[in-house]
């Protein structure tokens, strides 16, 4: 829905907060090895292969040309202004993107669309990997952000960053968390360890947080004789006894789906006993009834629970460009804003991430769900003509929701 003039209004906006803000952005490391790229409101196209010796250039020129989207490589160049290959690769940040498209929320039938580029066919929720009617892979999407689909994401990247403390040794001080100003989160890790590392080793770290390829015998199980490993033990044994033990006394809709609904009143019985045992060797002996192909397919269940729901191609892509921290995202007006690790529980994105705050803006918007940006919430609207704060009104104009109303 957008058009000339709202787009004009949308640059003059993000041109005016870079003019008062640019002094916010924060260069990555080595910034004369990096490759930046902008996204052009008014052109809509993207300018790549910009290079910059210092953060003072990379912000006078933010201000300049006034972007949509900041991004920079997560690789490190010789030549980062020279066309791919011959750039000189020297190595990469290790790079995690979590994003509520990846998550299945209940919320997602409430607030996303997308239909099939091929057929045209359409639905609410999640985007399939392939059509249901004609098999294609393309697919135009609507995604909304809201407190659910959001707090998913913080639950995985908190996942994450656990993983990463405990079964890799990085340390609090080595990981970088952010709201990446839309549907999640970014985590970045600079480290000099782990730049040169090639895609296949950057699958095998995927892999791991995804728990692909698990064998339940090399991680303490013994099925036959319904022995498992203890809560506490390290890595995956410890957080497929974790996954069991929610499955178990937590999911009484997958157990009845697995036709396993005959237990559920047992283990309600049990549910403290199990609670009590599970500090010290788990619940296996307790549990009767499951079979061997049963504990396979509740641990399948549990290895799914807790894996991460990372986007795997950011992480294996070692020429990635990444939002720049401190710019605004073209589809929200909202900020890439660093979170820190301490304060992961309570950050608030609606509030924290918000970069107008002044003035009154006149809309007419096709159609938005309800959403919230600080303490107010808005909408649901249809073919309504409404005055929002500015913050809001650039969050349905970037959206393509709304358009301005003209004035005579």
């Amino acid at each position: 829905m957008k058009d000339i003039q709202s787009h004009e209004f949308i640059l003059g906006q993000f041109s005016q907060y870079y003019q008062r803000n640019s002094s916010d952005i924060e260069p990555p490391l080595s910034i004369e090895e990096r490759e930046f790229a902008f996204f052009l409101i008014k052109d809509r196209v993207m300018l790549r292969h910009k290079g910059f010796r210092d953060v003072s250039t990379l912000r006078d020129f933010v201000k300049t040309i006034s972007p949509s989207d900041v991004y920079y490589s997560s690789a490190y160049y010789h030549y980062p202004e020279e066309e791919m290959t011959a750039k000189g690769w020297i190595g990469a940040d290790l790079i995690f993107d979590i994003d509520a498209d990846h998550i299945p929320t209940i919320c997602s039938r409430q607030h996303d669309t997308w239909t099939c580029k091929s057929c045209g066919s359409s639905d609410r929720g999640l985007k399939p990997e392939r059509c249901p009617n004609c098999k294609g892979e393309k697919f135009s999407s609507t995604n909304w952000l809201c407190e659910v689909c959001l707090e998913s994401a913080k639950r995985e990247t908190i996942k994450l960053v656990e993983i990463l403390e405990s079964d890799f040794g990085f340390s609090p001080q080595e990981i970088t968390i952010a709201f990446s100003g839309h549907r999640g989160y970014h985590v970045h890790i600079e480290k000099e360890v782990i730049r040169t590392l090639d895609a296949m080793s950057r699958k095998e770290i995927v892999d791991y947080l995804l728990g692909i390829g698990l064998k339940p015998s090399l991680h303490g199980f013994d099925l036959e004789n319904a022995l498992g490993p203890n809560l506490e033990d390290p890595g995956w044994r410890g957080r497929i006894a974790k996954g069991v033990f929610e499955v178990l006394v937590s999911s009484p809709e997958y157990l009845q789906k697995e036709g396993l609904s005959r237990i559920s009143k047992d283990l309600k019985e049990q549910k403290d006993l199990i609670v009590e045992r599970w500090k010290r060797k788990g619940p296996w002996g307790l549990i009767k009834g499951i079979g061997s192909e049963g504990w396979e397919r509740i641990i399948a269940q549990a290895v799914e629970e807790q894996s991460v729901k990372i986007d795997t191609v950011v992480t294996t892509d070692i020429h990635r460009l990444i939002r720049l921290a401190n710019t605004l995202h073209g589809e929200t007006g909202l900020k890439k804003i660093e979170v820190p690790l301490s304060e992961i529980e309570k950050f608030d994105p609606l509030k924290e991430a918000v970069a107008f705050k002044e003035g009154m803006i006149r809309l007419l918007v096709s159609e938005a769900p309800e959403f919230r940006l600080g303490d107010v919430r808005y909408g649901p609207f249809k073919n309504a003509e409404v005055e929002l704060p500015t913050a809001a009104a650039l969050f349905l104009l970037c959206k393509g929701a709304a358009r301005l109303k003209e004035t005579t």
